[in-house]
Formats: structure tokens, sequence, C-alpha cells
């Protein structure tokens, strides 16, 4: 056990204080017993930990950050590990990566049962479906997304700032006022490019290749989080990442999954659940046409973010493409997108037509649709500076 105290306390005092502080932090109920924080590899989950850690505890060994990486849990269950932590004077653990016990909904099950005084926090890939598949943690898990830097994080660290985050309504409502608050500080549109290539996961803060970086996790998403949690055959890996490829390729168009079926040698219906579980693992998003859903065709498949954009597959990233993407990834954390009917975007919500646009589009406005405007510092009216949707969260 003191090794691991060990491991927490270096932790602990090597986490940054620069780091830029997520707002999901002060959005989770901490009183509850058992909570779990699902994201994407590399958006920080495990830093998120640290500094809920440091923030609240420092080094007071009532708390305690575990990996379940460590092989010393191949022969520990999670419950036990647990009684003993309590034993010793434990009320708040703090579990990386659960899903690397082959048993671990049962064990937190009999953490939650055994040991009311005691708090688990866990983090999870965006693959799980922490309530639907493990039975036993419905009615007691509180679950949470903690998704990537936003263009409001990233300008925050970039800048030293502390710009606070909008609603869609204000923004549509009072885009000019809000504005007004933000260039005087900051020129947003000086950060905006360096967002798009790689402000979305956290790890360009380190000193290491960022593309290089990201691929690696790309392939650790397909390889662990998705052939791992779904049970699926190592056999079948180069099938999974070739569809990937496939669809970048191809752009944010409808699948024809006939074709891609043939190319990656499946069935249309596993061509289908592929798709599906690169969305849940945020490497694609499905855009439905309005009352369409999954299992039906999707009317495009687009990348979950830009960065992703420029490592898969560079020689054809489109203004426009990359323009939509930075939209939806922003909306696609509240909000429903559906596929725009013709000359605009995308429809928000059911209602609300949008049209993803440069400065330079020249075409009549419509007063009835929304503009967010590329390269436009400022707006009026229907006319919105694409950037600012980057300040919803």
């Amino acid at each position: 056990m003191e090794v691991f105290y060990r491991t927490h306390n270096y932790l602990i005092e090597h986490i940054s204080d620069s780091l830029v502080r997520r707002d999901l932090m002060d959005e989770i109920d901490w009183s509850d017993r058992l909570i779990g924080i699902k994201g994407t590899r590399g958006v920080g989950k495990t830093t998120f930990l640290l500094q809920y850690a440091k923030e609240k505890f420092g080094i007071d060994r009532s708390c305690l950050y575990i990996n379940l990486n460590n092989f010393y849990f191949q022969g520990m269950g999670i419950a036990e590990f647990a009684g003993e932590f309590q034993k010793r004077g434990g009320r708040v653990l703090l579990i990386d990566q659960v899903f690397k016990h082959p048993d671990w909904s049962h064990e937190l099950r009999l953490c939650y049962d055994r040991y009311p005084r005691l708090k688990i926090v866990f983090t999870g890939s965006s693959v799980m479906r922490l309530k639907e598949e493990n039975p036993e943690l419905n009615g007691i898990v509180k679950s949470y997304n903690l998704r990537g830097f936003s263009f409001r994080e990233f300008v925050n660290q970039q800048t030293g700032n502390n710009f606070p985050a909008y609603t869609l309504d204000e923004i549509l409502n009072n885009h000019e006022h809000i504005v007004k608050t933000i260039l005087p500080k900051v020129r947003p549109m000086d950060y905006f490019q360096d967002y798009m290539h790689h402000g979305f996961y956290p790890f360009f803060l380190e000193k290491r290749n960022f593309s290089e970086n990201l691929l690696k996790t790309m392939n650790m998403m397909i390889e662990v989080d998705i052939l791992l949690l779904k049970q699926i055959e190592l056999k079948y890996l180069s099938k999974i990442k070739k569809l990937l490829y496939l669809l970048a390729v191809d752009g944010p168009v409808a699948p024809n999954v006939s074709q891609l079926a043939n190319d990656i040698q499946t069935s249309r219906a596993t061509v289908m659940n592929y798709i599906k579980y690169l969305a849940d693992a945020r490497l694609i998003n499905m855009v439905y046409s309005k009352g369409d859903e999954f299992p039906k065709k999707p009317a495009r498949v687009m990348m979950h973010n830009t960065s992703l954009m420029y490592s898969i597959y560079p020689v054809k990233v489109e203004e426009q493409d990359v323009l939509e993407t930075f939209f939806l990834n922003n909306l696609w954390k509240d909000h429903k997108l559906n596929k725009g009917e013709k000359g605009t975007s995308f429809l928000v919500d059911g209602h609300l037509p949008f049209r993803i646009c440069t400065e330079t589009y020249r075409a009549k406005h419509n007063s009835n649709v929304y503009y967010a405007v590329h390269k436009a510092e400022v707006g009026h009216g229907n006319l919105i500076p694409l950037w600012l949707f980057g300040f919803l969260y």
C-alpha cells in the first residue's frame, strides 16, 4: 500500500498549476459515492483525477489515486484493495482505467455495498456503456463525460485569460455584446488555426510530436477501447482501421455501405456496427436527417474533431469540411444536430437552421437561417463569428 501512496504523492506534486481547470470539476456532485468519468483517450482523464486530488486533498492520505494498469491488480480484486485502503483511514479512492480489471463492474458493486463510507471515482473509455451493459451499477453510479479542450479552454490556456462559457441562446441573442467583452483582451482568430490543428487534445502541451502522438492514441482507441470492450477478435482489427481511413478519405458524406463492405471484406451489417463503435470511441460523428437514427445509414459521417482530420489524412483537408467539423464538435456536447435542408449545413435541436460559411460568402442571406461565419471577428444580426461557438463549453 505504501508504494501506491508514494506514487500518488509524486503525481500530485508534479501536476502543473498552469494547467487549465476543467469546468466539469464544478459540474460533478462530489457527494455521490460512485462517480464514473468517461472520455476518449487523450482528453485528460488522468490529469483531471489528479487535479481533483490535489485541489481537494493535497497530500492527505484519506485520498488515493491508483491505475489498474498496475500488474498488482492481476492478483488483487478492487474490493479487496478498497477494504484495505479504508482500514487505513481511506475515504476517497480514485481508480484510473477501471475497465482494465476483468470483473470491474462486479467489484465496484461490492465496494458500494460493503463500504458505505468510501467514495470511489473512476475513469473509463467513452465506448463503455456504464448502465446499459452493467446492470449491477444501474441506480448507484453517476456518470459524466470529459471532453477535449474547447476553443475557449485553448485560448484561456494560451493567454492566461479566464473567459467563461456561454449557452447557445446567449450566443444567438447576445453575440455582439459577448464579442465586445473578449476582443479587448485577446484576438481569437490569432489562435483559431492552431486550435483546429492540435488544440482538442491537451497532450499538445507535451514536448512530443503531436501528430505522431495522436496517431498512436487513435490506434489505442481502436485496439483497446473498441476491441477489448466490445470483445472483438484481434483478426478484425485491420478491417476497423481500414474502415476509419476510408471514411476519412471520403469526407463528410453519406457512407456507401455496400462499397465499404466490399472494401473491407465483411457484411453491410458489420460495417454499420463498426461505424457505431468508431462513433462511440469519439473518432467519428454520425449525422442523420431529421427523424432518422441508428441503425439507419447516417446522412453524413464526419470526423469527431478537427485535430483528427489533420492527422489521419492531411493531404485532403478541405476548409469547408474543417469548419463544419469544428461547429458540429462544439454543439454536439449539449445539442442535437441533423443534416441541414437545402442551403444549410445543419439543423440544430430540430428547429434552428445553420449555414457554416466564410466571410467571402456572397449568396443572398436568409433571415430565417443563422450563419456561422469563418474569419469574421465580429458579427451582426444572424451573422455570428464561427469562433464564438467554441465558447459553448
